[in-house]
């Protein structure tokens, strides 16, 4: 039997419309697999000079990272915290800065990201309480962090409840995940996709989405921060940093950095700014 073309075109077409559908059912749980597993990458340099690997302990995981230690007696302890899919690798650069001006620097691998364990990235629900507990194994003085980023908005959700952090640099926060998760979701996914894929995911890593909130964390945070955002961030629109700066209770200063793009504020500019900001309030903490 001789299938026409008119009725062959129909069974084509309602093949793919068939796969169209089971595409747009399987969406929810690719966009939560997306959230909760961001592209693992781990370093392969050594530790930089005055720096030794180790393992911390967090909430319910194992960290890699780096202790730098300054020429004692430090002045305190800078613990940098890298962005998305990123590792313990970018913090070179605050390594090189900070360890001679007489800081010892931490930096580690968030969970779920370069060596360090956990199979989920929560943004803040969980790392807050892994941060915590990798400031216990800080030297006593002066804590200082400076995150960007996922680490940015990790900084501001401990900072909030954690008396031990005396200031905190948040390059490119977020100000909540639904939000910027909603924002970064492609055009094909509606609302409510968008909205079984967030339920898909706290069942997955049991956790709340609307618990990750910057913003949130930054009415009870009264020590100074320094927010930096890049004026043509189009991943997270500087309406974040906006949004938390409002929000902050102590000492803030808010820079927006014209022409910069995501992970693009931090320039050489900015970087002095940053280590005068520091040093001012260290020496008065009532500055921001």
């Amino acid at each position: 039997m001789t299938i026409s073309r008119r009725a062959a075109a129909a069974i084509t077409t309602a093949f793919l419309l068939a796969l169209l559908v089971a595409g747009c059912a399987l969406l929810p749980g690719i966009g939560a697999g997306g959230l909760l597993h961001p592209t693992r990458t781990s370093t392969h340099r050594s530790a930089p000079a005055g720096c030794r690997e180790e393992t911390l302990q967090g909430r319910d995981v194992t960290l890699t990272a780096w202790r730098c230690l300054a020429t004692p007696p430090a002045r305190g302890t800078i613990v940098y915290l890298h962005g998305i899919a990123d590792n313990r690798g970018s913090a070179e650069g605050t390594i090189a800065r900070f360890l001679p001006r007489g800081f010892n620097v931490i930096a580690y691998d968030s969970r779920a990201h370069g060596a360090s364990g956990g199979d989920a990235c929560t943004y803040g629900f969980f790392e807050k309480d892994d941060l915590r507990r990798v400031l216990l194994t800080a030297e006593p003085g002066p804590i200082v962090l400076i995150g960007t980023s996922l680490g940015a908005a990790v900084a501001l959700q401990a900072a909030a409840d954690e008396p031990r952090v005396s200031a905190v640099v948040a390059a490119e926060t977020f100000s909540d995940l639904r939000t910027v998760a909603s924002e970064r979701a492609p055009w094909f996914f509606s609302k409510g996709r968008i909205a079984r894929a967030f339920e898909l995911a706290e069942a997955q890593a049991h956790f709340q989405v609307d618990a990750v909130s910057p913003e949130k964390a930054a009415s009870r945070i009264r020590i100074p921060v320094l927010l930096i955002h890049g004026a043509a961030d189009v991943e997270t629109p500087p309406a974040h940093s906006e949004r938390v700066y409002r929000a902050l209770q102590g000492p803030k200063r808010l820079v927006i950095v014209p022409d910069a793009g995501h992970n693009g504020s931090v320039n050489a500019d900015v970087w002095k700014q940053i280590e005068v900001w520091i040093e001012d309030v260290l020496s008065n903490p009532r500055r921001g």
